[in-house]
């Protein structure tokens, strides 16, 4: 691999890997404090609408905090002014929280400078920290510009109302997510390529694992939380705090028993380490999406175990697995080269129970539990049959 042009800023790469500074680990408790509030914004606007606009701020979150991530893979968070601009968009990224459960409401505007105030203040400081002619100066210009054109979306939705700062903002969200897909193209700029974004494999893989301890942080957070508020706690209700337990565990183990510990392996060792970085990313946004979906489950669960399921707790009960599964499959396939079976099956029999529609909730939960066991249970036999990772079976 590539190593980057030498500056008094950015990591040194001895072929060690890089750990994660506790710069870093605190950087990442604001967005604990996000994902709480992104799952309280979708269990207080079960619909289709409160769906979509959760959705929309979750990809910002993510993005805001991917593109730190990636800041820190390159740069040394140890050094002072570093560590100053993680600590710059804590500043603005805690307000920006803050904001989320009025950010389609009056705090639309609030929510918009913050976040374009994140996006847009670190890749100018990058810029401004490497000068004009470092190698990696042409690649944060074209980020920079990028995230120049979504701002101007994103302030512009917030000055808006309703349907249109949706669709404001989903275009500001476009900007972010698909321009790395085509180098950050850009007139009189040109493209960046992933062979030139010389990563550390291990220390972004470990960013990713981290984020996702985090989301399951918020499922047992909320499990506990809703038991907490229990005035008598019933015998249904132990029972289904104790299935949602089950179920974080079960998710734990899908992500973190396997596939978790070759990710930075596959990363170090890939023919273009930046491409490979930019999937793991990418596949992130939907495993951690499925867990904070969860987390709304769990506590519809445990507040209502003798409730019916409707169409849109139906959809949530078995969504946020489906989606886990769905993007933890996809992230099996960017690690071992195939999408593994035992997902497939757990997502077949995931949408057969839809049919179980007229059952309590805590009878669903339980059939959902038993499917994500079962998926657990298949991958750790697989694993430890074959001691290769890359086993076409897997």
């Amino acid at each position: 691999m590539n190593l980057p042009a030498p500056h008094p800023l950015l990591r040194v790469r001895t072929g060690e890997e890089a750990r994660v500074s506790f710069a870093e680990l605190f950087f990442d408790l604001v967005y604990v404090f996000a994902v709480t509030q992104l799952s309280h914004l979708l269990l207080a606007h079960l619909a289709p609408l409160g769906a979509a606009q959760t959705l929309l701020l979750w990809f910002a979150v993510w993005l805001g905090w991917q593109y730190t991530c990636w800041v820190s893979n390159w740069f040394d968070p140890e050094k002072l002014p570093i560590r100053l601009l993680l600590f710059g968009v804590m500043l603005l990224a805690l307000p920006m929280a803050a904001a989320i459960p009025q950010a389609f409401g009056a705090r639309g505007l609030l929510f918009a400078l913050c976040y374009a105030g994140i996006q847009f203040g670190r890749s100018l400081v990058v810029v401004l920290l490497l000068g004009r002619h470092h190698p990696l100066s042409p690649n944060f210009r074209r980020i920079l510009g990028w995230t120049a054109i979504s701002a101007v979306f994103w302030v512009a939705g917030g000055l808006v109302d309703g349907t249109a700062r949706l669709a404001l903002w989903a275009v500001a969200v476009l900007c972010e997510y698909v321009s790395p897909m085509f180098g950050f193209r850009l007139p009189g700029l040109g493209r960046s390529r992933t062979s030139d974004w010389t990563i550390e494999g291990g220390h972004l893989a470990e960013r990713c694992q981290l984020f996702v301890i985090v989301a399951l942080g918020e499922c047992l957070l909320i499990t506990g939380a809703t038991l907490a508020q229990a005035g008598h706690w019933e015998g249904l209700q132990v029972l289904a705090f104790l299935l949602a337990f089950l179920s974080s565990l079960a998710l734990w183990w899908i992500y973190f028993d396997t596939s978790s510990k070759d990710a930075s392996h596959t990363i170090a060792h890939a023919a273009d380490p930046g491409r490979m970085g930019a999937y793991f990313h990418y596949l992130h946004v939907l495993i951690v999406a499925g867990l904070i979906v969860v987390a709304v489950a769990s506590e519809l669960v445990i507040a209502h175990p003798h409730g019916e399921a409707s169409v849109i707790t139906l959809a949530v009960l078995l969504g946020g697995p489906a989606l886990y599964l769905f993007g933890n499959g996809l992230f099996r396939r960017v690690v071992y080269g195939g999408f593994p079976r035992s997902h497939v099956a757990g997502l077949l029999v995931l949408a057969l129970l839809v049919l179980a529609a007229h059952c309590e909730l805590l009878v669903l939960a339980s059939l959902v539990l038993g499917v994500l066991i079962a998926v657990a249970v298949w991958d750790g036999c697989s694993q430890r049959r074959t001691p290769t990772a890359h086993a076409p079976g897997h």
